[in-house]
């Protein structure tokens, strides 16, 4: 038998699991409303009610209430649809055709987002199954009913908040950046340790060429905007799961702790392809020499390595949940920002010494420190803080000019007879 501890263990990392958690919830919410349908509704099998259930219940308690809200609005409109076309011609081929035509272009209008399409299939089905109006009526009760009950099922178990699962994201992303530094480091610093990465010796003849493996770190650069995309997502699922949520007293500052710390992270993706792409450019033009002389690629690789810890200890910084692990990072942050210029500034120093041999070559040496430098400014602490006094005033700029529309539209309500 497992260890207890062991169980609980394997319970909590499959506890925050977003498809575990979303197939559990929509399970129980489902079967909830088939089962009050079935005492309201005259239907025999009431299967609008879990369907809607299933549709409704989302990961976190504001996405449930706007999918709520629209998923409702969609079933009306179709059944309202229906109704008037079995009231005026019935069902035909081209009846079908018109409340089909009809309610897509109605969905546009009334704003259900990507439940168009339901507004169609709530009409064909009421107007296929039968032509009496209570029926199309119980459809729209088991509707109602499958959004109630997916909604007081989020508000009274309210969703986890997934900002956990956001940081580890981002984390990760960072992670990557880091492996991809290394690996540029490694190929400038000694690139015939770099063509074989496996223990086992490989011909020379097997071996990349230089040019080859400068393109696989493009290739991997440009991977990035993926990996970025994927965290996006989990972020936005985090923001929603903060917004509305009463166990959350600060959501909109992690919310734009979180957004600011992978804005930054976006950049260093997109410099990182931008340094890759330099590197590639340098490959082809040295035609399987050495991209730098060993001395400046030494200083080069302890500079990227600085760089990835940096990368790493940022995303650290960003994703600290407690005041003593925020102050740990950001003291590591430190030192690890002035490790990389330090390094930075030896490298430029020796690739100075080498575009003064080689001048044709001083711009590709200047874009890689430039590219270097850019990255270090993202992660400066004194420029992350600008970027959240930024959000937080334009957050709170936007709240101050909902307020005033809100107040607004109240006087004017008051004041006419």
């Amino acid at each position: 038998m497992p260890h207890p501890w062991r169980r609980w263990k394997w319970w909590q990392r499959w506890g925050r699991d977003p498809v575990v958690v979303q197939t559990l919830r929509s399970t129980a919410a489902a079967t909830i409303s088939y089962v009050v349908a079935l005492r309201l509704s005259s239907e025999p099998a009431p299967l609008t009610a879990p369907l809607t259930a299933l549709l409704v219940v989302q990961v976190t308690l504001y996405s449930t209430l706007t999918t709520s809200l629209r998923r409702v609005n969609s079933v009306v409109v179709g059944v309202l649809i229906a109704i008037a076309f079995s009231a005026l011609v019935g069902l035909t081929w081209w009846s079908l055709a018109l409340v089909i035509l009809a309610s897509l272009v109605v969905g546009r209008f009334v704003r259900v987002g990507e439940f168009v399409p339901e507004v169609a299939i709530s009409a064909m089905l009421v107007l296929g199954v039968t032509q009496v109006a209570d029926t199309a009526w119980d459809r729209v009760l088991e509707t109602l009913i499958g959004a109630v009950v997916g909604l007081l099922f989020n508000v009274v178990l309210v969703p986890p908040v997934w900002v956990d699962t956001a940081g580890d994201s981002i984390v990760d992303l960072a992670r990557r950046m880091r492996r991809l530094l290394l690996d540029i480091g490694e190929e400038l610093a000694d690139p015939d340790t770099a063509a074989r990465p496996e223990p086992a010796p490989v011909p020379e003849a097997a071996a990349p060429a230089p040019v080859e493996r400068a393109e696989a770190r493009l290739y991997e650069a440009r991977r990035l905007d993926n990996d970025v995309a994927d965290v996006d997502a989990a972020l936005r699922q985090a923001e929603d799961s903060l917004r509305l949520n009463p166990r959350v007293k600060e959501g909109l500052l992690h919310r734009i702790v979180l957004r600011t710390g992978l804005d930054t992270l976006e950049i260093s993706a997109v410099v990182l392809r931008v340094l890759a792409r330099s590197l590639t450019d340098l490959a082809k033009e040295r035609q399987g020499a050495r991209l730098v002389r060993r001395e400046a690629g030494l200083a080069l690789r302890e500079t990227l390595r600085h760089l990835g810890e940096t990368l790493v200890s940022f995303a650290d910084l960003v994703t600290s949940h407690s005041s003593d692990g925020a102050e740990t990072a950001e003291d590591r942050l430190g030192e690890q920002l002035g490790a990389a210029r330090a390094a930075r500034d030896g490298a430029a120093g020796l690739l100075r010494a080498e575009a003064a041999h080689d001048p044709e070559r001083w711009q590709l040496y200047g874009a890689l420190l430039a590219e270097i430098d850019r990255v270090l400014d993202e992660l400066d602490p004194d420029h992350r803080g600008r970027r959240l006094m930024e959000e937080l005033d334009r957050h709170t700029r936007a709240r101050e000019e909902r307020r005033r529309r809100v107040t607004s539209l109240a006087g004017r309500a008051r004041r006419t007879p």
